[in-house]
């Protein structure tokens, strides 16, 4: 199985998720969710995180995390086996209760978070589990939204803060704008399937990624996520000769394919190789000549 990218620094804010084995169930009533949230509760307490919001389904979860120090890793890995342990001595099982490696998204929080946080919380209402987020007992929700009191663990804060200085009208407007998240998703902005963000957020990550090329274990997507786009490579190209050389970057330094190049330029890919091919060959004359 590939090894998942983690770009991890102090203060970066996640989406995480983490599904059952072959997609069984991990929670099988509402004890088995008080002892995983207990869990998150120590995990989050021990590491300080912040957790903006979490929805346990029955085969997965859901969490928003932000880690102060560059911590997840080693927290989900506590998670994920502290609340294996638990369930396997519970049910008198053994072996796997989680699929393989949680999956983690970092988010830019300024574009991304809220959205988010309605994602999460909305999830049993897609599902059709429950016509409304408020008849879901188990995620933030009705904490955030006021209608029950917050787990230790929980942070309501910084979310309520974008509503207003005052709580209750913060969460009335908190309230509001989930119910007007139905069908909405963040999901085409994603890069790599690991990065949320703008052009900004993607440049402040890109030292972050520095060397994840060389891990050959990690997919290739995840590997350039934060990678210029097709469009910010060509962008004011006017020569001939730049047109080579943004081609050439393009494919040797931003492993672009040729297929994905020829599309962007309205060109065969063959002519594209031959672009490709010319630039090479200047770029080691000019070597040659030095």
């Amino acid at each position: 199985m590939a090894r998942p990218l983690r770009i991890e620094y102090p203060g970066a804010v996640y989406h995480v998720t983490s599904r059952g084995n072959a997609g069984q169930a991990i929670f099988h009533d509402d004890e088995d969710r008080e002892r995983f949230l207990a869990a998150l509760g120590f995990v989050v307490s021990r590491h300080g995180w912040l957790c903006h919001a979490y929805c346990l389904m029955n085969n997965h979860y859901h969490l928003l995390l932000e880690t102060p120090a560059a911590t997840l890793s080693d927290g989900m890995r506590q998670l994920n086996g502290l609340y294996t342990q638990r369930f396997n001595r519970r049910h008198g099982q053994k072996g796997h209760v989680l699929q393989g490696r949680f999956k983690s998204i970092l988010v830019d929080r300024e574009a991304y978070l809220l959205e988010l946080v309605r994602y999460v919380v909305l999830n049993p209402v897609r599902a059709g589990a429950v016509e409304h987020p408020g008849d879901w007992e188990w995620s933030s929700h009705r904490a955030t939204a006021g209608e029950a009191s917050p787990p230790t663990f929980l942070t309501t804060d910084w979310i309520l803060a974008q509503f207003g200085a005052r709580r209750p009208q913060a969460q009335e407007h908190y309230r509001r704008f989930v119910a007007e998240g139905a069908g909405r998703t963040v999901w085409e902005h994603l890069r790599g399937g690991v990065i949320l963000g703008d052009e900004a957020f993607v440049e402040f990550v890109r030292p972050r990624l520095a060397g994840s090329e060389l891990a050959k274990e990690i997919p290739v997507d995840q590997r350039l996520a934060a990678r210029p786009s097709l469009h910010e490579v060509f962008k004011g190209t006017r020569s001939t000769e730049e047109k080579e050389e943004r081609t050439y970057a393009a494919y040797a330094v931003h492993r672009y394919t040729l297929m994905k190049i020829g599309e962007h330029l309205g060109l065969h890919y063959s002519t594209v190789s031959k672009r490709v091919q010319r630039e090479r060959e200047r770029q080691e004359n000019l070597q040659i000549k030095i």
